[in-house]
């Protein structure tokens, strides 16, 4: 895997570049939708193709149970299986173990939990976690890490520091013991270190002692403050090498992503954008919008006026608010069609206005939109 800066911004730490994986190039800023059994709920794959989506993010933990690495693997990998062409990023699925809460046990060797579907105790290792990544052909493979949730004591954010940088090494070791010399696959390790700068540095110079592909920022967005976030992500990014990938994980509300990439991130991730869709809210270039209001019942206006997408070119505020209020799957696929060309579109503007000169004044112009209705339907 290849990683190029094409150009910085000027006034902020803003870049614009290119990843180069196996499975094409992909122009950064950009944002991964979330796809974590290989799949996009509501949307095919030709609907991808027609968002312009170059990769999404798939899940070791949801793939490990279901289908099965072993069914993936038998028809040549995850491509094949999904039928996909573009870059997949592979999750380690680190944060949905620890996200199991109680039923989780961690042990030096790995993770103890208990799968939630059928009750019975699993044991995943940082090793196994590569190996099965590897084995499906993830064309960007997450390092395993311990998740730390808010607010944590000091000494257990230092000491889930110290075992995730340790994994790391495992998982490095692991990633170049199993992966095929000739293939472009990137191994990303993932700085931990909760809202403390002295434990972010921490993660961080452990991590580049060991040497990765790029760099993910995890442990955000989990209940701090958003200017603690950014706090964070700031100091964070500021630390990380130019010449590698900055990928803030989980991370994916408009105005964060604008402020973010401000920071020096590239690559962003998070389920917000088709979640809220299917819980029937949509992003609109003057803020977002309750398609459960009943005010909307004869807005016989396009979910966005500015909007080019196939959904806000031939349906009404009015239709997509009755099917959702209808419980019908048609508003659910509608609203995370529309969702999801917004985010692709928000990270052409973002990407173009760093090429153009133009990224401080062009997100002050969508800001001022964004923020400026907040959640009103109007």
């Amino acid at each position: 895997m290849k990683f190029t800066v094409i150009k910085k911004d000027s006034r902020t730490k803003a870049r614009a570049g290119v990843i180069e994986t196996p499975h094409g190039e992909i122009p950064t800023p950009v944002f991964l939708p979330v796809g974590s059994r290989g799949s996009i709920r509501t949307l095919t794959n030709e609907d991808l193709y027609e968002l312009d989506i170059k990769i999404f993010v798939a899940n070791i933990y949801h793939l490990h149970f279901r289908p099965g690495i072993d069914v993936i693997k038998s028809i040549g990998g995850i491509h094949k299986f999904i039928n996909w062409r573009n870059a997949i990023l592979i999750d380690s699925g680190g944060y949905q173990i620890f996200s199991l809460s109680g039923t989780v046990k961690v042990l030096d060797d790995g993770v103890e939990f208990t799968y939630p579907i059928d009750g019975s105790r699993h044991f995943f290792t940082p090793e196994m976690a590569i190996q099965e990544s590897l084995l499906i052909g993830g064309d960007i493979i997450m390092c395993f890490d311990e998740c730390v949730g808010y607010p944590a004591e000091y000494e257990y954010i230092n000491s889930a520091v110290e075992r995730t940088t340790r994994w790391a090494e495992r998982c490095k070791k692991a990633f170049e013991d199993k992966k095929d010399k000739n293939s472009q696959q990137g191994l990303l390790g993932i700085v931990q270190g909760g809202t403390y700068q002295e434990l972010r540095k921490k993660s961080l110079h452990g991590l580049l002692s060991i040497g990765f592909d790029g760099y993910a920022i995890g442990g955000l967005g989990v209940g701090e403050s958003k200017d603690t976030m950014y706090n964070i992500v700031s100091f964070t990014c500021d630390l990380l090498p130019e010449e590698n990938i900055r990928y803030l994980m989980g991370i994916g509300a408009p105005e964060d992503i604008w402020r973010c990439v401000e920071y020096g991130v590239d690559v962003f991730d998070c389920v917000l954008p088709t979640r809220n869709a299917r819980n029937g809210q949509v992003f609109t270039t003057t803020g977002k919008i309750n398609l459960r209001n009943s005010s909307l019942r004869t807005d016989f206006r396009p979910l966005d006026e500015r909007c080019g997408c196939v959904v806000c070119k031939n349906y009404t505020r009015a239709y997509i608010s009755h099917l959702i209020r209808a419980d019908e799957l048609t508003g659910l696929r509608l609203a995370t069609l529309h969702n999801v060309y917004f985010m692709s579109s928000l990270m052409k503007r973002i990407r173009e206005s760093i090429l153009e000169g133009r990224f401080s004044e062009e997100r002050g112009i969508f800001l001022s939109r964004y923020l400026g209705t907040g959640e009103n339907c109007g």
